[in-house]
C-alpha cells in the first residue's frame, strides 16, 4: 500500500501490485469535482466522484473508500446530513467537509456528524492534501 503520508512521484519501491488510497469526493459541482479529482490523483491516490449524497448513499461500495470529501451545500442532501446518515449506516470512513459557506456553527456541526476537519474553498489545495494523508493515517500526525 502507497504510504499516503508521502507523494509517489520519484518513488521506485512500489510495485504494480500496490494499492493507492481510494477517496470518494461528493459535490454538486461538475468544476469542483474534476479539480479534486486531478489534485487527488496528482498526490497519488485513487479517486471516484458522486455528483450528490444520494449517488453515494445508493452505491453498493459505500463503504470502500479510505477517506470521504464532501462539500457541505449541495442540493438534496447536505454534507452534514450524509455524514449523519453514513454513520447510521455503520460506515466509519473518515470525512473532510469542504465548504465555500464558512459559518460560526459548522465545525461543531460537522464534529456531532462524525466529520473529521471542516475546509474552506477556493483554496484547498495543499491543506486538503494533508488533511485526507492525515485522516487516512492518523499517527502519521504525531510522527
Amino acid at each position: 500500500m502507497i504510504d499516503a503520508r508521502h507523494p509517489p512521484s520519484g518513488r521506485s519501491d512500489i510495485g504494480p501490485s500496490a494499492r493507492k488510497s481510494l477517496i470518494y469526493v461528493v459535490d454538486d459541482d461538475h468544476d469542483v469535482l474534476k479539480s479534486l479529482r486531478f489534485l487527488l490523483e496528482t498526490e497519488g491516490f485513487e479517486v471516484r466522484t458522486f455528483r450528490s449524497g444520494s449517488a453515494l448513499l445508493g452505491s453498493s461500495k459505500r463503504q470502500d473508500a479510505d477517506c470521504l470529501v464532501v462539500d457541505y451545500k449541495m442540493a438534496g442532501i447536505d454534507g452534514l446530513e450524509l455524514a449523519h446518515r453514513l454513520r447510521g449506516l455503520d460506515v466509519s470512513t473518515p470525512i473532510v467537509m469542504i465548504t465555500g459557506y464558512p459559518d460560526e456553527s459548522i465545525t461543531t456541526k460537522a464534529s456531532s456528524a462524525g466529520v473529521r476537519k471542516v475546509l474552506l474553498k477556493p483554496n484547498l489545495e495543499d491543506n486538503l492534501v494533508e488533511c485526507v494523508r492525515n485522516a487516512i493515517n492518523p499517527e502519521a500526525i504525531a510522527g
